[in-house]
């Protein structure tokens, strides 16, 4: 238990810290909106930040994850200097890897922008171009970012992995907000670059908490680095294949006219709202324990943590999904629409998150059970996943995408993480008896019959249409009742069924220590 409510103290001090960063967020998403609306600048901006993202896809990624299960197990195992030495042999792999694959991505900007927006104009394809080579920069800050975050994690310290979000929004904020108009979409590249090396400092500061000393570092034959070596092809396809997802997107995209590529990237943010506050907390939380409990001799207690993680996500998010799809525009509205965000652009962003919420859960369930392989040596797995994921992506955007624009581009990234978690559960449980599928099952059940009854209540009553007009402020109460009916009735309904998904919710939190423990 008192592990349990270590994961529980460490989920709740992320989500918090989470939350105060994403409402800063959407602040400065809704005031980059406000700025450029859904226009060619701006989409010309995604595609430059997703070949920098390509760039990333080689190493950050895939060795920050590799290394949590691994340091993770070290420090419970003692060996402080051990696990030290492997963040410091990681750290300088992971920047020698990055600064070369900056500097080709640099010199050949021109034609990967081409192959990454085919259906870009000549003025917008230059502007891309001029953008990514600025954001290049910001690549070897984002790598030393997501390494030193994994190590503090692992070390057991939250706050300042939490905490980074805050100061990379405010300096968006401001570089929208004052020098967007002098400079155009050039000012968030920038902005991008000064936020990045802010987000980096931060994770200086608990580096002495646990004596690790910033020193270059290339000792191979270490165990540990050798463990991470191993893990890395694995979730190097899988973020590979996340940003070949996302490319993939684009390029469709920015043949589906002005503004759809900015739209599918307002849309996708709300949706990942959700699972930023709840799951992305829980995972980064949960995953060092998941590695201490990743021992054959240990899977039991593997078992119980991924199930019940599993089942939280599920009874969290599901009513959460199904009220974005019912609310997608007033959503959407409130938080973007002002300013250059037409209400054309509205209607497209709206599109996006109705068809986007259908994966909110497949996120959550595929991120727990990919991490759950990897702390039991399994990086087969998350291969396998990812590349299912990537083929019935692809497909969908060649043809869902190409017919129904903005609808069909969504749809096929919910359609392909749905297969994603499928195919991980299948495998998590048949491999390694990881998951308890059936109670997760009944779960996925209660929570999809509780939501339905919960949106349909809030449909047939009529409380979505009484957003239509409204002002912010009444668009914002009226979401704020829609949303608060609906819980009631979930919560109801769920309690009726008698699961007991709620009394586990409430055994996670943590409990006031009391002079018997």
């Amino acid at each position: 238990m008192a592990a349990g409510r270590g994961v529980a103290r460490a989920a709740i001090l992320l989500a918090t810290l989470t939350a105060v960063s994403q409402v800063f967020g959407f602040a400065r998403d809704a005031v980059i909106a406000a700025v450029y609306g859904a226009s060619s600048a701006l989409d010309a901006y995604l595609v430059a930040q997703g070949l920098m993202n390509l760039v990333l896809a080689l190493a950050a990624g895939a060795m920050s994850r590799a290394l949590v299960p691994v340091v993770s197990r070290a420090v419970a195992g003692g060996d402080q200097e051990g696990a030290n030495r492997v963040v410091q042999v990681v750290l300088t792999l992971t920047l020698l890897v990055l600064v070369s694959g900056a500097v080709v991505m640099y010199v050949a900007a021109d034609l990967v922008i081409t192959v990454l927006a085919p259906g870009f104009d000549a003025a917008t394809r230059a502007t891309a171009v001029e953008l990514a080579r600025i954001v290049l920069v910001a690549t070897v800050f984002v790598a030393a970012t997501d390494v030193l975050a994994a190590a503090t994690q692992a070390n057991g310290r939250f706050f300042a992995s939490g905490v980074q979000g805050l100061p990379f929004n405010v300096v968006m904020i401001a570089a929208a907000a004052f020098f967007g108009q002098t400079w155009g979409v050039h000012a968030l590249a920038v902005g991008f670059v000064v936020g990045s090396a802010v987000r980096m400092v931060i994770q200086f500061i608990p580096l002495r908490t646990f004596s690790l000393r910033l020193r270059p570092r290339l000792d191979l034959n270490d165990p540990g680095v050798r463990e991470v070596l191993r893990l890395v092809p694995a979730l190097l396809v899988t973020t590979a294949a996340v940003n070949v997802n996302t490319l993939v997107d684009r390029a469709v995209g920015s043949a589906q006219g002005e503004g759809v590529v900015a739209a599918l990237n307002f849309g996708w943010r709300i949706v990942t709202l959700v699972d930023s506050l709840l799951v992305v907390t829980l995972v980064a939380a949960i995953y060092p324990a998941f590695g201490a409990a990743g021992a054959p001799e240990r899977r039991r207690q593997l078992r119980a943590l991924v199930s019940r993680a599993m089942r939280l996500v599920v009874i969290l998010i599901t009513p959460v999904a199904g009220l974005m799809m019912l609310t997608a525009g007033p959503i959407v509205e409130v938080l973007f629409g002002r300013g250059a965000f037409t209400m054309d652009a509205v209607a497209m962003a709206a599109t996006a998150v109705t068809a986007y919420a259908v994966s909110a859960v497949a996120i959550g369930l595929r991120s727990l059970g990919s991490r759950a392989c990897l702390a039991v040596g399994d990086a087969r797995t998350p291969i396998v996943v990812s590349v299912v994921v990537m083929i019935v992506n692809v497909t969908g955007d060649l043809t869902l995408g190409m017919r129904f624009g903005v609808a069909g581009l969504a749809a096929s990234t919910s359609l392909s993480l749905l297969a994603g978690a499928i195919a991980v559960l299948v495998r998590l449980h048949s491999r390694h008896h990881g998951v308890a599928l059936r109670p997760l099952g009944a779960t996925v059940m209660r929570a999809v019959l509780a939501t339905g009854v919960a949106v349909g209540v809030c449909g047939v009553s009529g409380l979505p249409s009484w957003l239509g007009d409204a002002s912010t402020a009444g668009q914002l109460g009226g979401l704020a009742l829609t949303f608060l009916t609906a819980a009631v009735i979930y919560v109801v309904v769920i309690l009726a069924l008698r699961g007991g998904e709620l009394r586990e919710l409430r055994a996670v939190w943590p409990r006031r220590r009391t002079g018997g423990e």
